[in-house]
Formats: structure tokens, sequence, C-alpha cells
């Protein structure tokens, strides 16, 4: 059957590397071992269950028949995307140039047939989500990454100018994935002085050919600092706004909604009206998958007209804000009671822990029934699955993996 394959087809790995070291922490919880697993990606409650927003249950509950049973427009319903919009600026009238997408990934595929041609690469921080890769690897691009800052440390835009221009110079164009605020995964936001300093840089940089800026939006509605989100979300529309460079949106209702598997999101440009963005938009949709779901399309827009259901699901959010927020600080205290470096944590699902030897780390953690994502950059550890009662222990194994 290989020979079936084309060459770049063949020699694949079937699983992802987070879901399979989060099977090998089940299987071997379900031997009966003691373990902590930091793997997830999906928020769980301390008894280890997915949490499922009870404000958005309620609304699916009440769908009919016919908000779940016929194919959406091709490019979504204009109401939904307007709304998943609005929950980001709400004081933008309309979505711009939008179209739905199964989940952030889908806006993310999009945008890379959109605005690079195959060969050439996109520009992202690092670390990054890991999918990043392989998304750009099916597109046939590559990522060029620049450095995420280190806690307390400026934004380094002299390595941004260096990589931005190069690129700008042997392809023409720039395409850039930055996922702020709320950054998975390290769990850390740009400064306002560092945002200010990549906007300008930006803007400088969009007189020497087309400048696309999409924001990976996925984590804002969990954070110990909703009004310093709420400023950078400002910041990034009045660059949307100014118009030299193209800013969009990575949205989606996964986290947002705990809507894991209803897959579904958009990839949004709220400043812009362009005719031929909208139809590259279309197309590209009708080329990928055609129609995404219709169900989650109109929970969000049933969410978006009920003032009660929106209160109750901002006190959820805050909730579990407040849960993660205990999670962070616990961890963090355990890794200094171990004479380790600090998680400082601002949002989001995960924190970053810099290690030398991440894969042999997470290994030997491994053998004290403690588990973690291993990366180039370090351990991504998942908050949301990680309990305050268990950051003494995470924090233990560690230090006996780094003295080894």
């Amino acid at each position: 059957m290989p020979a079936h394959l084309i060459p770049s087809r063949r020699g694949l790995s079937s699983d992802d590397p987070i879901f399979a070291l989060h099977g090998e922490a089940q299987a071997r919880k379900a031997a009966g071992d003691s373990v902590v697993d930091a793997t997830v990606g999906a928020l769980l409650d301390d008894s280890g269950q997915l949490v499922v927003l009870e404000a958005v249950m309620d609304l699916w509950r009440e769908l009919t028949a016919l908000e779940v049973a016929p194919y959406a427009p091709i490019a979504g319903d204009p109401a939904y995307l307007r709304g998943l919009v609005q929950r980001h600026w709400p004081n933008l009238a309309t979505a711009g140039s939008a179209c739905a997408t199964p989940g952030g990934s889908g806006a993310l595929a999009v945008s890379l047939r959109t605005f690079l041609e195959p060969g050439q690469a996109l520009l992202t921080a690092a670390p990054f989500w890991g999918p990043y890769g392989t998304l750009a690897a099916e597109a046939g691009m590559r990522l060029v990454t620049v450095p995420w800052p280190e806690a307390g440390h400026p934004l380094d835009l002299a390595a941004w100018r260096r990589e931005a221009e190069g690129l700008l110079a042997a392809q023409g164009r720039l395409l850039v994935w930055l996922n702020d605020p709320c950054h998975n995964p390290t769990g850390r936001s740009l400064s306002a002085l560092d945002r200010a300093g990549l906007a300008a840089l930006l803007t400088e940089l969009a007189a020497r050919g087309p400048l696309t800026l999409l924001l990976d939006l996925a984590y804002q509605d969990y954070t110990r600092e909703p009004a310093e989100v709420a400023a950078a979300l400002a910041d990034y529309a009045a660059l949307g706004a100014a118009g030299t460079v193209l800013v969009g949106a990575s949205l989606s209702l996964s986290k947002a909604l705990t809507l894991y598997g209803a897959r579904s999101g958009a990839l949004a440009f709220p400043w812009s009206r362009d005719g031929a963005l909208q139809a590259a938009l279309s197309t590209a949709c009708r080329g990928l998958w055609s129609n995404c779901p219709k169900a989650p399309q109109s929970l969000l827009v049933r969410l978006m007209r009920d003032g009660k259901a929106q209160a109750h699901l901002a006190a959820e959010h805050r909730h579990w804000s407040e849960v993660l927020d205990a999670r962070a600080l616990a961890l963090d205290a355990a890794l200094r009671a171990e004479g380790l470096e600090g998680a400082p944590w601002q949002g989001g699902f995960f924190v970053t822990l810099g290690v030398s030897d991440p894969f042999g780390v997470c290994e030997r953690m491994k053998a004290e029934g403690v588990f973690s994502v291993p990366m180039a950059w370090g351990l991504r550890v998942g908050l949301c699955g990680l309990r305050v009662a268990d950051a003494p222990r995470f924090a233990q194994a560690l230090g006996k993996a780094r003295v080894r």
C-alpha cells in the first residue's frame, strides 16, 4: 500500500504527539498508577472532567431542527460572523470581509492559501502552537520565527525587523501570525509598549509590499487581566482601522464556548470590505470544506441576542479564569519552593517552563508519573488540567528530572 502514496505522504506519524502523550498518561491511570497529566489542551475541573459551560449548553438545547439541519451559507451566516467579531470588538457594526471556518485551525489554513504562494514562508513567534508547523507544511510553506519575549523583557524588535525585511525582500509579501493576547503556550501577553513598537514596525514595512497581520485569538476569555486584554484588542483595532496593514483575526468557539467538537470559527478582516478579499475567502471555503456546521453558528446568533445568557457566560468565564489563576499561582510557588524558575501567567490554558533537554526531562518525569509536553523551547504545562493540589508533585518531579 505505501507504493500508492506519493513520496511526500509516506513515513508520516499517524498520531499527534500531544494526544499520544495524553493517551499514555490515561492508560497509566487506568492501570492504577497515580498520574499527574498536564498534557491536556482542554479545560478540566478538579475531578478531571471536561468543563462544559452551562450558559452554552442551555442555548444548545434550545436549538430547533431548522437551526441545526440545513446547510449554512458557504461563507457562513452573516449574523454569526458579525456576532463573533463583536465578541472581540463590540463597537464594530459588521464583520468586514469574513468567512466561517472549522475552528481556528481552518482560519489559519485559509490565510495561508490566500496570502502566500507555495514555497513561501510566514512569520510567527516562538514558542508557538505545534500545529502551526503542520499547517504550513501541508500548504507547502515554511515557518520563520522570532522569539517571544521572556517574562519581564521587551519584544526583540531588531529580530522582528531582520526577519520581516528578509521575507519581504525574498517574496514581496509578508504574512504574520500573532497569538496575542494570552499567548499559547507561554501564558503571557505583549505589553502595551511592545504592541506599539510592533505596530510601528509593521506599518513602516507595509510600504515595501502587502503585509497581513493575522491575530490568532483563542484564550482571551480566560485571563487574570481582562482590562489588559481589552486594551490589546483596542490597539489592534486601531492598527486595522488605519488600513496600512491588513489586520485580521482567527476566531474560534472551541475554548471560548467549550465547543471543541463543534468545529466552528471564522477568519475575519473586520476593517476591510474589499470584494476581492471576500471572494477569495469564499472560494477557499468552497474548495476546502464547502459549508461549516450550522448548529454552532445558530447558537452564537442566539447568544448575541440574549443579554441574560451573555451575563451567565461572562460569570462562568470569570469563575474559570480564577481557577486557572489559582493553578498558575500554585505552580509558580511550588517551582520556586524547589529552587526553580517560576511560571508567570497572564492568561490562557498553558505556561512554558524553560529547561535544557526538554525531551529527556519529559521522559524522566514520566517515570515519576508526571506528564507534560516537550517542545524545542521547554515544557508546555497545561494549567487547564493541572490541579492546585498537583503543583507540588509536578515541581518536585521537574526538579528531580533536571538534576539527573
